[in-house]
């Protein structure tokens, strides 16, 4: 089941009240700091004065910086998240050091050995190149004696509950979204490989370069386990003949948007009559799923397709789909033949031009797979009471900000005002950390088995997940670990998210003035709460339930002030003939605009939002904006920019910068903008929202 989170950008529960912020506004308090030499936060050497803010407010902010910040060869985009990302690496890369060297001497299933022994499984390249693929031996061999199609759908059921990937379809539990305290199976449309279903139905050059790369990863990893070049290339045929079927019976990710059009929920006899080669009365216990008598459906066309071409398809070549299902999951983990193929195709996609060093390669799958056991380790060390302190505080001043122009709405009904004031009230927020930290229980970790090791977390997190079936929903967990950076809304439980590994400048910073924090996770902050009212978001009530409460009127209003948005950012030329999709990145365009206005209204509460002073020669409306644009600076390569464009919500940074400010008057009048400037829109044209 595919949770439908908002993310900032493409991972204790804390019920705050609204009145605990400062009398003039200010987030307080501020700890104590030994003297140090000033620090600009907003520097002027990163800016570009020849360009005026006017025409590309993006480049006047950051154009001298990202000329002076080329992308790294083992990055594909270099920008605000990606260096504080790297610094919150390299802390990680000192913890796991340090637990790693001494994790052999720490008692068997303790927290510094798991992490410790993991770190160190990943980083023994001796024993992984030595053992070659041997780890995925027996799965080869099994797939080999599948005979007929029974045994086809067995070993889709295999692998799924053996942590060995999810062919076919996907499945998983979660929260029922018209009845939110209870967990319930989900399905899904998958079976492909490649980030979205256009680069199978799509046959312009790039897209058909992408095609050609990914047969060609596939002959490498078939060859690599002994097929010669000409079985290999055959199998390349076979998967992507499958792939492609599977891909046009699809939904877009523009269709997924609509969370109503993915809910549809089935008795599990009435979903097995429509797919009658799948049984789910039988599949579901086989998947550990037992005692289930509905299913939630995302996409159920696509179910009959993935059912009608399991009875067309030979079962040799299903079983060559099935061997690639292994082999794509798996080789990475495998020694360096395996791992370098699959770099190849991950530069031909994304642009990448060397291999991430592997010590982060294994930070980040530690984060991944034990992150809640390294996180307690993180924020040890990293994160204060006080940075959580100060976040509580602005998170208050910026719920009721946004409670008060919601009042102030000249285009709302006041009955679906006091229902979006209610769920406002609603909203949870989840900050730093969580109050209980995941022990992964059951989980051992041998320090010379590192695809055992991988294995084994898999393992434990399927059988978590249909664990969940028939609990309470808990409603305490997080969807990303401390590390990280980033942010997230979850519908479902009506809540906003902050790791502590956001926290951090340019987003947020204690000797910053309150223009630079209000720019920066200010807005980061209004965001979030945003997502509760986008083109999604707001079809979720107080509670979580996918449920209408808007009237009718209202909801027509806001839909043309949506889709108003919508063609604002389909106007924007990414790439040669590539635009922005202006309806799968709405959601992340309404967030960024309603984001921007509630902290800058939020910050002109502040003692320095009142006055006019400059700092560094900036005013604070000056600044807030800066600090909102230093924010989203970065570069991407061209491949990179083309994948997100197909698969990624968000606009790119530079149009994250741009287009909600040229809807905000104050920015016009911080920076004397003018008719004739590129960015100049006329107050009638500019887009109220939230």
């Amino acid at each position: 089941m595919k949770l439908k989170f908002s993310y900032l950008m493409l991972a204790g529960t804390i019920m705050l009240s609204a009145n605990s912020f400062a009398a003039d506004g200010s987030t307080s308090p501020k700890p104590k700091q030994k003297p140090t030499a000033p620090k600009k936060f907003i520097d002027p050497a990163n800016m570009d004065a020849t360009i005026k803010p006017g025409d590309d407010f993006f480049d006047y902010a950051n154009g001298n910086w990202i000329k002076r910040n080329a992308i790294p060869a083992k990055a594909t985009r270099w920008g605000s998240f990606n260096i504080l990302g790297q610094e919150n690496t390299d802390k990680l890369l000192g913890l796991l050091k340090e637990v790693s060297q001494t994790s052999a001497t720490q008692p068997k299933g303790s927290l510094k050995q798991r992490v410790g022994d993991l770190y160190a499984s990943g980083m023994d390249s001796v024993t992984i190149e030595k053992r070659g693929y041997d780890p995925i031996k027996p799965d080869v061999q099994r797939i080999d004696a599948i005979a007929d199609l029974d045994a086809v759908i067995a070993e889709l059921v295999y692998q799924r509950v053996n942590g060995e990937g999810s062919p076919l379809f996907r499945f998983g539990v979660g929260q029922d979204e018209k009845n939110v305290n209870k967990y319930v199976v989900g399905l899904d449309q998958g079976g492909t490989s490649l980030p979205d279903r256009d680069y199978y139905l799509k046959n312009d050059e790039r897209t058909k370069g992408i095609q050609s790369a990914y047969k060609k990863y596939i002959v490498a990893l078939f060859t690599l386990t002994g097929s010669s070049n000409d079985e290999a290339t055959k199998n390349a045929g076979i998967i992507v003949n499958i792939e492609t079927a599977l891909a046009k019976a699809q939904l877009s990710r523009v269709a997924m948007r609509d969370p109503n059009v993915t809910y549809n929920k089935f008795s599990v006899d009435a979903f097995s009559k429509t797919t009658p080669h799948l049984n789910w009365a039988k599949l579901l216990p086989q998947m550990k799923a037992n005692g289930q008598d509905t299913v939630l459906v995302g996409q159920p066309a696509f179910f009959k397709a993935a059912d009608s071409l399991l009875a067309v398809t030979p079962v040799t070549d299903w079983k060559v789909y099935l061997k690639w299902n292994i082999l794509k999951g798996s080789a990475t983990a495998l020694s360096s033949p395996f791992v370098n193929a699959s770099f190849d195709f991950t530069k031909a996609l994304s642009g990448q031009k060397v291999q991430t060093p592997r010590t982060e390669r294994m930070s980040g799958l530690v984060d991944g797979t034990l992150g809640e056991l390294l996180g307690q380790l993180f924020v040890e060390k990293y994160f204060t009471p006080a940075a959580k302190q100060y976040m509580v505080d602005l998170v208050n001043n910026l719920k009721v900000t946004l409670g008060d122009r919601i009042k102030r709405l000249d285009w709302m009904s006041p009955e679906t005002k006091e229902r979006a004031l209610k769920k406002l009230a609603a909203f949870t927020v989840k900050i730093g950390y969580p109050d209980k930290w995941e022990q992964y229980d059951g989980v051992t970790i041998n320090r010379d088995d590192y695809a055992g090791n991988l294995k084994t977390l898999s393992v434990w997190r399927y059988n978590f997940t249909v664990g969940k079936l028939g609990k309470p929903v808990d409603k305490a967990r997080w969807g990303m670990t401390p590390p990280t950076v980033n942010a997230y809304y979850n519908p479902t439980n009506n809540e906003i998210v902050f790791p502590a590994g956001i926290l951090q400048f340019p987003f947020f910073d204690f000797k910053a003035d309150d223009a630079v924090n209000y720019g920066g996770i200010g807005a980061v902050i209004g965001h979030e709460m945003t997502h509760g009212f986008d083109d999604q978001g707001r079809q979720y009530d107080a509670d979580g339930t996918l449920r209408d409460w808007w009237t009718k009127t209202d909801a027509d209003k806001f839909k043309v002030r949506a889709n108003q948005v919508v063609d604002q950012y389909n106007a924007f030329t990414v790439l040669d003939t590539l635009h922005v999709n202006g309806k799968l990145t709405l959601g992340e365009n309404l967030a960024d605009l309603g984001g921007l206005n509630i902290a800058y209204e939020a910050f002109k509460k502040t003692k320095q939002g009142q006055e006019n002073k400059k700092i560094d020669g900036f005013t604070g409306d000056q600044r807030f904006f800066l600090s909102w644009a230093q924010v989203w600076r970065g570069s991407q390569r061209p491949e990179a920019a083309a994948q997100r464009i197909l698969t990624d919500p968000h606009s790119p940074e530079q149009y994250r910068t741009n287009a909600p400010i040229t809807n905000i008057d104050a920015w016009y009048k911080a920076f004397n903008i003018q008719p004739g400037d590129k960015l100049y829109k006329k107050p009638a044209d500019r887009i109220k929202v939230w």
